[in-house]
């Protein structure tokens, strides 16, 4: 028996039902692969460096990787789904994704780990990108913003959940555990899709996916003045949340003495802070306008991230860096709903390839930021918080130039569920 929600054009968000609960579920699982295929092995990151012989930074490679190949992953998937519905495309890039995480669980080197991380993106777009594209299909306006707070609900777990899996993983085996309940989550995943979610594209919705098509659909998106600001105020506050992400590891347990489950429980911490935010955020984006909450989240992440860095560089210790942390990551939690809602707000004939490109922007500013952090050294905090208030300012910046309030629709208010 498959689950889907009544199709809603309108503005006003439906009552929650026992199908749309389950419909929450099934494209949360879906969209979580990426912060459960980082976030699951990021305490594992100094334990692969020793085994595998291998520097800090080229460790750090295999995020950089990962991010590469979801943004690969989401140009070409994205327009593909548009143009043979959305059901194929997710469930050959499920397949491709449990291959990945074999391979990930087998590299003899850390070039060879790269290298399978890049698999296992590109399989793990498909959920990302398609999930985001299903949720235009069904919603617009505020319920769109909306539905995508809920989102949140289930998103926000993988961060709290996965590095706190990953380390007990650790107390049992090795990292290459880690990479095989990934495995398995795939699987599970590939099944529910199968058996559970419908197409969610009618053929008469479809359009062509020839090169030409694509490539002026892509060219329209980037002259399409607000899209590419909002995109690019998303994307670049990613790029703050992989700094975070990728330096935090090395530098929580490096400098600061956190053991891995320490390591994981503060990382879930942080993760909780997101969920709350974005319950907060679906609550009252009927009543107040969405680019207004973007614009709040924004200024709240730019202003955490100068906090960080103050941390690092007056040595505040462990409390000072992990308060304002704590503030930026939970501004996620307002940015990410509200920035993707106003991208894809008139995008509902091309969903899959605005749904790419406002990913691809996402990740691969995000793996702008990595190596950036990377090139710090692991003996300090300070790159990390460099990374992270450099961005939370370009973030501001191109929502501040680039995006009018006209280049929404008005949100509306919402009657309470």
């Amino acid at each position: 028996m498959t689950i889907a929600p009544e199709r809603v054009e309108e503005t006003v968000a439906r009552p929650l039902t026992t199908g749309r609960a389950r419909f929450v579920l099934i494209l949360g699982g879906l969209s979580a692969f990426g912060p459960l295929s980082i976030d699951m092995y990021l305490p594992a990151l100094p334990q692969m460096a020793g085994e595998l012989r291998a520097a800090d930074a080229t460790v750090q490679l295999t995020l950089s990787a990962f991010i590469i190949g979801l943004a690969i992953g989401q140009l070409i998937l994205g327009p593909l789904s548009d143009a043979i519905g959305r059901r194929k495309p997710l469930v050959a890039g499920l397949a491709l994704y449990m291959v990945g995480s074999i391979l990930c669980a087998i590299a003899p080197t850390a070039e060879l780990l790269i290298a399978a991380r890049g698999v296992q993106a590109f399989g793990a777009a498909a959920g990302i990108v398609i999930a985001r594209a299903t949720v235009r299909d069904f919603y617009s306006g505020t319920a769109m913003t909306k539905f995508f707070s809920l989102l949140m609900l289930v998103n926000g777990l993988a961060p709290i959940l996965a590095p706190i899996i990953g380390g007990q993983i650790l107390n049992w085996t090795s990292w290459r555990g880690v990479f095989v309940c990934l495995t398995a989550f795939g699987a599970i995943l590939l099944a529910v899709v199968f058996f559970l979610l419908p197409e969610p594209l009618p053929e008469e919705r479809r359009t062509p996916a020839r090169f030409g098509s694509v490539l002026r659909k892509y060219a329209s998106l980037f002259g399409d003045r607000g899209f590419l600001g909002y995109a690019l105020a998303s994307g670049l506050m990613f790029g703050s949340l992989f700094a975070y992400i990728s330096g935090s590891s090395f530098a929580l347990q490096g400098v600061y003495g956190l053991s891995p489950q320490a390591y994981s429980l503060v990382f879930g911490l942080n993760g909780i802070g997101i969920v709350l935010v974005g319950q907060l955020n679906g609550r009252i984006v009927g009543r107040f306008p969405e680019r207004t909450l973007l614009t709040v989240g924004l200024v709240i992440a730019a202003v955490a991230g100068f906090g960080v860095l103050a941390a690092a560089v007056l040595d505040l210790g462990l409390i000072g860096l992990l308060i304002p942390l704590f503030i930026l990551v939970s501004s996620i939690g307002m940015v990410a709903p509200n920035a993707s809602s106003l991208a894809l707000a008139e995008q509902a004939r091309s969903a899959g390839s605005a749904s790419a490109l406002l990913g691809v922007l996402q990740f691969v500013v995000g793996g702008l930021a990595t190596p950036l952090v990377g090139l710090g050294g692991a003996g300090t905090a300070v790159p990390m918080g460099i990374t992270m208030a450099g961005f939370g300012v370009l973030a501001l910046l191109a929502f501040g130039t680039m995006t009018r309030p006209s280049s929404a629709p008005e949100a509306l208010a919402l009657p309470q569920a």
